[in-house]
């Protein structure tokens, strides 16, 4: 895939109305207050929307919230995202009641140079999902360029993220241009040596990406619940621990092609168990592939800590996606907390891949401390196994 892609400076803005498509999919407050819980996506795209004001555009932002299935449900409505959106902006977001109705074609034609209008859920659109080409061509109708910046959507290929790239020059925006930079450069011409960590629960879930990882890494640490389908099918005893009876081959697949690659692939060699999962079990620590029967592993222990945090020390670039235990519960953050603060203390470029991660990093103090944090988890996943992104691919190439 081509990273190298035209970004918001490579087009004339002056005078044009911009579709803009954002990540305005935010927590909101279950009660059904419309309180937003975490502006975090808001906030991330503002650069891009100033940017473009100051350049003397008109902005007509888009953005999905949820699942509503192409029917119109007011609780996910993006009317507390304009609210919010008016407050950082420090001026009023035009709000539409609809995506390609009569209220949002009148007020996109409306709008003038410095203004800002936010169309409603793009999901509210049967054929957002489907991609639909008449839907993608009633979005771009409203303007002459358009701007990609959410990167927590670009693996989709829908109508507002890539479709309406069909019918305008299409760019994207600094945080999908940062992703861009940051993921792209460490997977094709990464500082060396480069470590992958990768945790979670699920080797199905990172096979793809562990696969890509051992073509280009120089160290692949592999932690979380996926560690233990490593150790069965190595022979050890895993009692009650996460497990993918159907993954093992492959599992022992990649400590094969690590050994032909001359990739250090580090799996634990120790683990913290509890007797059940909660953040009250009891705890033992045990050799990796001794886990009594009716205990489970939850997290990393001592010895794979000290292990892990050694091979991050001297590293040019790490990458790092998915805990190491159950980093929720107090007793078993001790290994995710261990590697972040690891991170924190490296000369290296750190590059934390969305989802958990993310959150365990912001969770723990040490976001500011890390060079980039994406902000797209499954995003970020497949951009790391080396597929296509369509939101990406749709973009004018520099």
């Amino acid at each position: 895939m081509n990273y190298n892609k035209k970004t918001v400076k490579d087009v004339e803005v002056a005078g044009k109305k911009v579709l803009l498509r954002c990540d305005f999919n935010v927590p909101m407050a279950k009660d059904g207050s419309g309180v937003i819980t975490d502006d975090k996506r808001i906030r991330a795209a503002l650069p891009t929307i100033q940017y473009l004001l100051a350049e003397g555009a008109a902005v007509i932002a888009c953005s999905h919230m949820g699942k509503p299935k192409g029917e119109v449900k007011p609780e996910l409505s993006l009317k507390p995202v304009a609210a919010r959106l008016s407050e950082l902006l420090g001026q009023e977001v035009i709000m539409a009641a609809d995506v390609v109705g009569e209220d949002a074609m009148a007020k996109a034609a409306a709008l003038k140079a410095g203004q800002v209008l936010l169309l409603e859920n793009t999901r509210f659109e049967k054929g957002e999902t489907k991609n639909d080409p008449e839907l993608a061509k009633a979005m771009a109708s409203m303007a002459e360029v358009y701007v990609s910046d959410a990167f927590g959507a670009v693996h989709r290929a829908h109508a507002s993220t890539a479709g309406v790239a069909d019918y305008l020059p299409a760019v994207s925006g600094f945080l999908i241009q940062k992703e861009l930079d940051f993921i792209g450069g460490a997977l094709a011409n990464p500082k060396r040596p480069l470590v992958a960590i990768l945790g979670g629960s699920k080797v199905s879930s990172k096979i793809g990406v562990i696969n890509n990882l051992l073509e280009i890494a120089d160290t692949v640490i592999i932690g979380g619940g996926m560690a233990y389908t490593f150790s069965a099918a190595q022979g050890g005893k895993i009692g009650n621990s996460l497990f993918e009876a159907d993954w093992q081959d492959y599992a022992n697949e990649m400590v094969a092609k690590a050994a032909a690659k001359g990739v250090k692939l580090l799996l634990p060699v120790d683990t913290v168990c509890g007797d059940k999962f909660g953040p009250d079990a009891n705890t033992l620590t045990v050799e990796a592939g001794q886990i009594p029967d009716g205990w489970e592993g939850m997290d990393i222990g001592p010895k794979t800590v000290e292990l892990y945090c050694a091979a991050v020390k001297d590293a040019g670039t790490v990458i790092w996606n998915g805990p190491m235990g159950v980093f929720e519960f107090p007793a078993f953050a001790a290994g995710t907390e261990a590697v972040a603060e690891a991170l924190s203390k490296t000369d290296a470029i750190t590059i934390i891949g969305g989802g958990d991660s993310a959150a365990a990093v912001q969770q723990l103090g040490y976001a500011d401390k890390m060079t980039h944090i994406s902000t797209g988890g499954g995003a970020s996943l497949e951009f790391m196994e080396g597929k296509e992104l369509p939101g990406v691919a749709c973009l004018l190439d520099k």
